[in-house]
């Protein structure tokens, strides 16, 4: 019986991240270029290529993820959060192409979550980062599944390369379902199980009966 110390948590698509995820935790050091539009005093330290003590207004740095959330305010201007190339015009024009020629991985390991999470800063490209995101996803969904279903006991490696570490995850859980069944079809498998969902509703139903 196979046993795990750590039992993995999808990330969070979406604003919010999942902290009892290690992969949204990676994700929040994500590094974004930021613009300060309000001097912050005595953190010039912050900044390599400032020798001044402030970090002055109009100062082009990254961030990680977390650390622009915190600071950005919508209502008093204190950072502006400019667009990572990736998800500017030019490269979105290039993925509404053809989404499957790109390697998402070199462009960013998670490029879907760090999208996701663009829309909590004010931006007036967000609804077409918003629909580059979702069609990229789409675009790219079936070939990543249609790989890991015709790679039964073959060296995956040229074909996870180039996937973001969500497609890595569906990637994962298509080869665990094409394993499973070919056990199951050579007649490896020593039973079936019934699945949470209907375990859970079972449970549901005994707990209304009882009440």
């Amino acid at each position: 019986m196979d046993t795990q110390s750590y039992m993995p948590v999808p990330p969070g698509v979406g604003k919010e991240e999942n902290f009892f995820s290690l992969d949204d935790i990676l994700l929040s050091q994500e590094r974004l270029p930021c613009r300060t539009d309000t001097t912050f005093p005595r953190l010039g330290f912050l900044e390599k290529s400032n020798d001044s003590r402030d970090i002055p207004e109009a100062t082009k740095m990254e961030m990680p993820l977390w650390l622009a959330k915190g600071l950005y305010e919508r209502k008093r201007r204190v950072l502006s959060v400019e667009l990572p190339k990736v998800y500017r015009e030019g490269w979105r024009t290039v993925f509404n192409a053809d989404p499957t020629v790109v390697d998402l991985h070199k462009m960013g390991p998670y490029y879907y979550g760090l999208g996701s999470q663009l829309l909590h800063f004010q931006h007036p490209e967000n609804p077409e980062i918003a629909q580059a995101v979702l069609q990229t996803f789409i675009g790219r969904f079936r070939r990543t599944m249609d790989a890991s279903q015709n790679a039964y006991n073959k060296d995956t490696s040229a074909l996870v390369e180039p996937l973001d570490s969500l497609e890595r995850a569906l990637f994962k859980v298509g080869q665990s379902g094409l394993n499973a069944f070919q056990r199951w079809e050579m007649g490896q498998a020593s039973h079936l199980s019934a699945s949470s969902l209907v375990l859970n509703y079972r449970k549901r139903k005994i707990t209304d009966l009882h009440d």
